[in-house]
């Protein structure tokens, strides 16, 4: 509260001493701020790494007519999976998620391996349903802030589609979620070629608080004050911003909050006010999406929706006492840096439960494996120690033989 005091006060001098002070701030495109790597935060992509592996491999059989698929036509997929070992060495390391079995892929043909979900895949399946089931309200409501914070109240169903494991959405949204609302929904277009959107029908003003509108709403109930919604900015340690960016920074925090639901058309796009409304549309969006990060490419698809700039990924680094921008394994990630302690993701959205469940499994496969491994060692040492004592009766046995010649 001090540090936002003296600033005021900095500004209310400067703009008596000097009428054309308001002028002379610096324009956005000329901030600049190093990037700096967080290890930290980097690492918590690192540890997700397996487990998102592990369901594109199994969306990919699920996706399968039937849900089956010859092993050696999954063999030709790795590339696009991103999978840099074989087939066999894969199911090997998680040997909980499929079941193998010969089948012919043509009638007179050989018999191949087939790949089909195990009894326990199917058995997660199934969790997965009733959590969705159970968080279906969420869902909707996260649906229909998408639409909320769009321009136009309108977004393609295509880029609904490619975000839905981003934001939680199960993958019969569409057909099975949707239509159950159509007091909050409408599907508009022909679905399939690429021309069909999903519309919002009526406008929730409880869906419209956003996060941070929230989060003051709670704080003034306990303290009995009111508090004003704004930005929690922490740098990361080590990290330092020049003189002029402190300063921008500083005067940029006391502009009032502009809520990501407000309509901001009247805005010029390159003021301060909108960067104070774009920081907080891509703040909702990190903090509706399951991890508290996305890829800036997936959010860059809706650069129309929500009037992002060409440019819109160096707010990233501008803001970086706000979010962080991880270029772990090549792909620039937006995270958003109150969600997390260390690696560690303490803001936890309920569909979550559904990656605890996955890890579950995997982990149950992997501990299955190791249990198996260990047998065969003993086994193998038993055949070696049994070879062994083998070779020494033998021994014996030849020199005894000697001895009576």
């Amino acid at each position: 509260m001090l540090f936002k005091t003296k600033a005021l006060l900095f500004y209310l001098q400067n703009l008596r001493t000097n009428p054309n002070f308001t002028r002379q701030i610096r324009p956005i495109s000329s901030l600049k701020v190093v990037w700096r790597k967080d290890q930290k935060l980097d690492q918590a992509i690192e540890d997700d790494k397996q487990y998102k592996l592990c369901s594109r491999v199994v969306k990919e059989v699920l996706n399968e007519p039937g849900q089956v698929i010859p092993l050696l036509y999954l063999e030709k997929r790795r590339e696009r999976l991103r999978l840099i070992v074989r087939i066999k060495t894969f199911l090997n390391r998680y040997p909980g998620l499929f079941d193998s079995y010969y089948d012919r892929i043509k009638p007179k043909t050989n018999q191949v391996l087939f790949l089909r979900p195990s009894e326990k895949l199917r058995d997660f399946l199934e969790e997965e349903r009733k959590i969705y089931v159970q968080n279906e309200e969420l869902i909707v409501a996260k649906l229909c802030k998408l639409l909320m914070m769009s321009e136009d109240k309108v977004i393609s169903i295509d880029k609904l589609v490619h975000v839905k494991r981003e934001f939680g959405f199960p993958n019969d949204f569409l057909v099975n979620l949707v239509p159950k609302y159509p007091n909050y929904f409408k599907l508009v277009g022909c679905p399939g070629e690429g021309k069909s959107f999903l519309e919002l029908e009526s406008w929730n003003p409880e869906f419209a608080k956003s996060v941070i509108q929230l989060r003051a709403e709670e704080e003034a109930k306990v303290t009995g004050i009111r508090v004003r919604p704004n930005f929690n900015v922490k740098l990361p340690s080590g990290f330092y911003l020049r003189k002029e960016m402190r300063e921008w920074t500083r005067d940029w925090l006391e502009l009032d909050y502009i809520s990501p639901y407000e309509d901001v058309s009247s805005l010029p796009q390159s003021s301060r006010e909108m960067e104070k409304r774009t920081v907080g549309v891509f703040h909702e969006l990190l903090s509706l999406s399951i991890f508290k990060r996305v890829p800036v490419p997936i959010l860059g698809k809706f650069n129309d929706e929500y009037r992002f700039s060409n440019a819109f990924s160096t707010v990233f680094t501008r803001h970086s006492g706000i979010f962080y921008m991880s270029l772990k394994g090549g792909i620039k990630t937006a995270v958003l840096r109150e969600a997390y302690k260390d690696s560690e993701l303490i803001d936890r959205d309920p569909l979550l439960e559904i990656k605890d469940k996955f890890v579950e499994l995997l982990e149950e496969g992997r501990q299955e494996r190791a249990e198996q491994l260990k047998v065969q060692r003993e086994q193998l040492k038993k055949e070696i120690e049994m070879t062994a004592l083998r070779n020494e009766e033998e021994e014996l046995y030849e020199h005894r033989c000697n001895e009576q010649m």
